[in-house]
């Protein structure tokens, strides 16, 4: 068994109570009660009565079932690698010792997956996350800059089977993006791409400078929850100032032949969004009005005194001494995330969407008071 870096006996003692994560820490329990209420909830006739509750209760039965299926799968795969690992050991099988390696990793992976998931606890993480991003200093060099970041995001999405909708895009005058909105959506998002605002610094040796010299340049990310229809957020339609204009982008038959884009300015906060993605006006208003919930949700929440440092944060400039993580791409290649400190080496990884590990790293240096 030489090639089998853990027997039955020293596996057991890195799991407290012989399981990866134990049943305390997950809540198991509570979580079978709480899938117990809501079920006897649905089985009341009036239950369809109220669409909209119903709607909830059924998406909160539907993620709790998923996390403990997921809990109880990690389980049966634990109980499937010690009894591997049990047989292994009696019989001196090389191959079962590969085999039961494998079988560790795949432990590994998914206690790493539910640890991730455990740490998602806060009061908005459950939701679809809006994003805008904003070139910073930098000028062209930094408006590539968001178009490389807006990629990132894109790819990082696309590997969790999220969805990506770009709610208004301003490109720049020459090259890239000036600034972008786009819609992320699917199970937990926003609790996901916390980890995401701030200010972004690239450092790199510009393709559009003649000299080949290195440049500095910064990106701001900023994160807001998308708002339920039901949402406290009240909008009084005397507080709109609502604007049309003609869309613009690369062509087709509609772009400014009609005054589709829509911008919306909410004149008690002074808060100001636009659309011009959608096909229709109506369209554009209602992604406009989405946004504009959204912003004032985060308002509202940053007045909340424990709520503030985890949705908002400080705003800062988007300039020098206030990056939360930087991506050096010369005179060496690494990626590094300043209030956590994990780092990694592979920027094209990282630039191709593998950001998990600054995820998972922010998530649990939040957890443990920021320290």
């Amino acid at each position: 068994m030489q090639s089998c870096t853990l027997n039955s006996e020293n596996w057991k003692k890195t799991c407290p109570g012989g399981w990866p994560i134990s049943n305390t820490l997950f809540d198991l329990v509570s979580k079978e009660q709480e899938i117990s209420v809501l079920e006897k909830q649905m089985e009341a006739p009036t239950f369809w009565d109220d669409q909209e509750n119903a709607q909830k209760v059924t998406q909160r039965l539907a993620m709790l079932r998923d996390r403990v299926e997921s809990f109880q799968r990690l389980l049966r795969c634990f109980e499937d690698a010690t009894v591997l690992l049990d047989l292994g050991e009696d019989e001196d099988d090389q191959d079962t010792a590969l085999e039961v390696q494998n079988e560790l990793q795949v432990v590994a992976d998914r206690v790493s997956d539910l640890e991730l998931e455990l740490l998602l606890s806060g009061p908005y993480d459950d939701r679809d996350a809006i994003v805008a991003m904003h070139a910073g200093a930098g000028g062209l060099e930094a408006q590539d800059w968001v178009e490389m970041l807006f990629r990132m995001f894109t790819r990082w999405a696309e590997r969790r089977g999220f969805k990506v909708e770009v709610l208004d895009l301003l490109a720049g005058d020459e090259a890239g993006i000036k600034s972008v909105t786009f819609q992320v959506s699917g199970s937990m998002a926003y609790g996901y791409l916390r980890s995401e605002k701030g200010v972004h610094r690239l450092v790199r040796i510009s393709p559009f400078d003649t000299g080949g010299r290195r440049h500095t340049s910064f990106a701001s990310v900023d994160l807001m929850p998308v708002v339920d229809e039901d949402a406290e957020v009240e909008i009084n339609p005397d507080d709109l100032r609502i604007d049309t204009f003609r869309s613009g982008g690369a062509g087709g038959q509609h772009v400014n032949k009609t005054d589709s884009a829509v911008r919306i300015t909410h004149l008690p906060s002074g808060i100001v969004v636009s659309c011009q993605n959608e096909r229709s006006q109506l369209a554009n208003r209602n992604a406009a009005m989405k946004m504009l919930k959204a912003r004032l949700l985060a308002a509202e929440i940053k007045r909340r005194e424990e709520e503030l440092a985890e949705l908002r944060g400080a705003q800062m400039d988007i300039a020098w001494g206030s990056q939360i993580r930087s991506y050096v791409f010369q005179p060496y290649t690494m990626v590094k995330d300043h209030r956590t400190k994990f780092e990694k080496g592979n920027v094209n990884a990282v630039m191709d969407g593998e950001i998990d590990g600054f995820i998972q790293a922010y998530l649990l240096w939040q957890a443990r008071g920021q320290k």
